[in-house]
């Protein structure tokens, strides 16, 4: 790589002009697919043109259409401008670097898939190029845009239908990483997927597509949910109802081309999308949870956690918590008694149906995540997020909300409001640990790994062992191994989670 005041690199498509900053070099707004407007929206994505002479990578792209003032409020600060035209990545690479290629961290946004961009300031790449890791941010299509089904467009892919765009999108940015990213100092061969919320489901989604197989070879799956995926069949009924929604009763795919790009974002309940992708397309042909309850998961080392207060973010969505366990009491679908034995000490319930809600809704899935990989032989390394800064523990009193782990895996506190203006020495030192275990199992990680080095060893979920890293303790900047974290708790929610976890 060239390391010129403006670092010149060649990808396939042509020269690229980035920015150095410090020991990193950055390349914005990389495009890797053609714009899907006109006639490509609604289809997989196409890659990118070519160019001729030198382009400008030096700003963040367009993010797709959707609320800033959502985004700004809990999706991680502003996105910028918004277009149709908005499949561009970034990277983040060490500005020196050596004769062996450096690991490849992939990262995917959260935020419902319906807010959220690639460029948003707690994903600055620098906190991991600064460890010798290549970090790319990939912006794809959200909401309609990004997930939608009708039957004018069926049988317009002859290898198959696509309802999952965006996976698509990510997919295609996986592709061009595979093509390019040695031109950075990154290894096409040690490439890890990871994301939080949305992007962690679509990570999670990745690893049970058969297209993905063979395109990233680690994944961290940062608080992903366990909501089912949408079917088909209710896909298409909710496309048929948006499209008369627009006064079309028997809808072209050319009519529904020509709705403008902005309109989609603005449905309210019963036409927006929910958090989950589709099942029953190519992309993915079968539920995804079905997939990890079968040990079909691509095999390769997977880290997994979750915080301790994801029940945060179910207030966004009007779940009423302590409603839940009135619920539970009414319908009798299964014995609220047991539930209390099984958080002794827990009073009323608006505290109960946090927790419950909580791990039905996320710490589980890191346990058939870890249950799946035992199934398959592969490592998996479980984590439990616990601390808050110092400053906001009033604020945060009942633990780590969603999304409040992420500025710490980036290291970029000093970075992200609010957190910068009251973090602390001892805030940071806690990030810049946990930042090191990321990189570290990017870096290190392989299917015959049973540990992790960092401020504790980190042992490895192998057959019959069942452990979590508690990263911060009661809030506090400890780190400890847990055996058999919660999984009385966990066995149970995993056999009920199909039938009691939902935005109904």
């Amino acid at each position: 790589m060239e390391q010129p005041e403006m670092p010149l690199v060649e990808v396939a498509q042509g020269t690229l002009a980035g920015t150095t900053e410090g020991e990193c070099v950055v390349f914005r707004g990389i495009p890797f697919a053609a714009p899907p407007v006109g006639d490509l929206r609604w289809r997989a994505p196409v890659p990118a043109a070519g160019w001729e002479g030198v382009r400008l990578a030096t700003r963040f792209s367009c993010a797709s259409w959707q609320s800033l003032e959502y985004c700004k409020a809990v999706g991680g600060g502003d996105p910028g401008r918004f277009s149709e035209d908005c499949l561009y990545l970034n990277i983040w690479a060490p500005a020196t670097s050596g004769e062996e290629p450096l690991p490849v961290m992939v990262w995917l946004h959260g935020g419902g898939y319906t807010i959220g961009a690639g460029g948003l300031t707690p994903y600055d790449g620098r906190g991991f190029a600064s460890r010798g890791v290549v970090l790319v941010s990939v912006n794809y299509r959200l909401g309609h845009l990004g997930f939608f089904a009708h039957p004018a467009l069926e049988g317009e892919d002859a290898a198959g239908p696509v309802y999952n765009f965006a996976l698509m999108d990510q997919i295609l940015a996986l592709q061009w990483v595979r093509e390019n990213i040695r031109a950075f100092g990154g290894d096409a061969g040690n490439v890890t997927l990871f994301g939080e919320s949305a992007g962690a489901r679509s990570v999670l989604s990745l690893l049970a597509s058969p297209l993905a197989g063979g395109l990233f070879h680690k994944a961290i799956v940062q608080s992903a949910y366990t909501l089912p995926d949408v079917e088909r069949s209710q896909a298409l009924r909710k496309g048929i109802s948006l499209a008369r929604h627009f006064g079309l009763q028997d809808a072209t795919a050319e009519q529904l081309r020509e709705l403008p790009a902005d309109v989609f974002w603005q449905l309210e309940a019963p036409l927006n999308i929910g958090p989950a992708p589709i099942c029953g397309d190519r992309v993915l042909p079968e539920p995804m949870l079905d997939t990890f309850f079968a040990g079909r998961q691509h095999p390769m080392p997977i880290m997994i956690g979750s915080n301790s207060d994801e029940a945060s973010v179910l207030s966004y969505f009007g779940i009423d918590l302590a409603g839940q366990i009135e619920r539970l009491r009414r319908e009798k679908r299964f014995g609220l008694g047991l539930i209390k034995l099984l958080y002794p000490g827990v009073k009323g319930d608006s505290e109960l149906g946090r927790q419950v809600c909580r791990d039905m809704a996320f710490t589980t899935m890191g346990f058939v995540v870890m249950q799946a990989q035992q199934r398959i032989g592969q490592p998996c390394w479980r984590y439990y997020f616990d601390y808050v800064a110092e400053a906001e523990r009033k604020t945060y009193a009942n633990g780590t909300w969603h999304g409040n782990e992420v500025p710490y895996v980036f290291n970029t506190l000093l970075l992200t409001p609010p957190a910068c203006g009251y973090v602390n020495e001892r805030d940071l030192a806690f990030g810049a640990k946990v930042c090191d275990y990321w990189a570290e199992f990017a870096r290190a990680a392989t299917s015959q790994s049973e540990q992790l080095a960092g401020e504790l060893r980190w042992p490895a979920c192998t057959r019959r062992k069942d452990r979590t890293m508690l990263l911060g303790v009661n809030q506090q900047a400890r780190f400890k191994i847990i055996n058999r974290f919660m999984r009385t708790r966990m066995q149970l929610f995993k056999r009920v989670m199909k039938h009691q976890v939902s935005l109904d």
